[in-house]
């Protein structure tokens, strides 16, 4: 067997329980931590235990510092905000091996500008756009285009930087949000406002080691909170995969129209990418359109993912981090998995925080809890913030996966708590 490996994983939401979960399957694994964690990182199980250390995810200070002290092999970066803070250049600048983008190259989704320009130059399908900093200039433009659109905050927003508009008067009122009223800070410093595409979304991630590319199965996100997509954007309330409106034709097509072409363009452009390059693909009448690129594992995706891959996610980790992903067999399980998630009361505005959680002791078949925003206080698993859980459920087909997530979510309880049920409805309703 190939060495043992001490790993870290940086994050604290329901991504990185679940890359923590699939970590500490690999008999590869010698110990392993996560920073800052939640109250389901800390575990024992798989014959390995996993513990939180108490250091924020953007603390690239302190992160290196504590790398250097327990010897960590491998560090596997979550959340975007500090890759596009430069953790992964400070930690590989201190002789560390790590999964993730480096500063530069996690600009692809750090600025929605920088990406739109981005892919112009390298002739990547996107939609029509214009990118302002005044807000007088963006209004005119907005009075004087002639077809629907989207108006997003350039810089990060944590996945909620994106209004959909239904009227010239609500367009011009997001516009104000953004830009006056400063409702997502310095992430509206730029504001991008693009022809709105239509047709169905899809999430696909690819490990990548800067030269080679290697699909994930895609998957289909849920971003409105309530069901029906109906309500404001969140985060995203749930996800399921393989998305049967990406069959695996069409995963080969998009990896070597898109996917590939964007880490071959980052690059010669002098910001090789090392990590989860996602993008995020609407499929319309005229072809595949780039929605956005993300840096890293999408937020409830990898809930739906990574229950199905079969071969060691340290195995192709690391493998990136050496440039020889080109040797690893990445394998996938048959079947589906679904991820609901459960938030709390008025996410994704304001909601309460340190409600008790019931019903988190139960074992379920092929079915397991991801800890999002939750915290311990006094040996009691309390709420922590507004995505609270992500209930995954694995089986033969997706109605399988989700019967097996919702009968685990049923049993579940605290105050206020709400979720989607109509997970994966556009695959239901699509093999009726």
């Amino acid at each position: 067997m190939s060495k043992k490996l001490s790993v870290l994983i940086v994050g604290a939401g329901g991504r990185e329980h679940a890359i923590a979960w699939r970590v500490a399957q690999s008999p590869r694994l010698s110990q392993l931590f996560v920073a800052p964690g939640n109250a389901g990182t800390a575990f024992r199980g798989q014959g390995s235990v996993a513990s939180n250390a108490l250091i924020a995810a953007e603390n690239i200070e302190a992160l290196v510092s504590f790398c250097t002290e327990q010897a960590i092999d491998l560090i596997i970066i979550g959340p975007e905000a500090p890759l596009a803070l430069g953790l992964a250049d400070a930690l590989r600048a201190a002789g560390r091996s790590v999964f993730g983008p480096s500063q530069a190259a996690a600009q692809i989704e750090a600025s929605k500008a920088f990406s739109k320009a981005f892919m112009q130059r390298h002739h990547i399908p996107t939609a029509r756009c214009a990118i302002f900093h005044d807000f007088r200039a963006a209004l005119k433009h907005l009075l004087g285009v002639d077809y629907p659109i989207v108006i997003q905050a350039s810089g990060l927003a944590a996945g909620k930087g994106v209004i959909l508009p239904d009227c010239a008067d609500d367009a011009e009122a997001a516009l104000r949000a953004i830009m006056l009223d400063r409702e997502f800070g310095a992430a509206g410093d730029e504001v991008i406002i693009e022809e709105r595409l239509s047709g169905e979304e899809v999430s696909l991630l690819a490990f990548t080691d800067g030269n080679t590319v290697k699909p994930m199965p895609p998957a289909q996100d849920h971003k409105r909170i309530f069901d029906g997509d109906q309500g404001p954007n969140t985060g995203g309330m749930g996800a399921y995969a393989p998305a049967p409106i990406c069959p695996p034709y069409l995963v080969e097509e998009f990896t070597r129209t898109i996917l590939q072409p964007t880490v071959d363009g980052l690059r010669e452009e002098g910001r090789p990418f090392v990590g989860v390059l996602y993008a995020g693909l609407m499929l319309t009448a005229d072809g595949p359109r780039v929605l956005e690129y993300n840096c890293r594992f999408g937020d409830p995706e990898t809930q739906a993912i990574l229950p199905l891959l079969d071969t060691d996610l340290l195995d192709i980790a690391e493998a990136c981090t050496q440039g020889r992903l080109h040797e690893i067999d990445v394998k996938w399980r048959t079947g589906a998995a679904a991820c609901v998630v459960v938030a709390s009361e008025g996410y994704p505005g304001k909601y309460p925080v340190g409600r008790e959680i019931h019903g988190l002791g139960t074992s379920h078949e092929n079915a397991v809890v991801f800890h999002a925003g939750t915290k311990l206080s006094d040996g009691t698993v309390i709420t922590a913030g507004g995505r609270v859980l992500g209930v995954t459920g694995w089986g033969e087909n997706l109605q399988a996966a989700l019967a097996r997530a919702y009968s685990a979510v049923e049993r579940i309880s605290f105050a206020g708590m709400h979720y989607r049920h109509d997970i994966g409805w556009r695959a239901l309703e699509t093999n009726r």
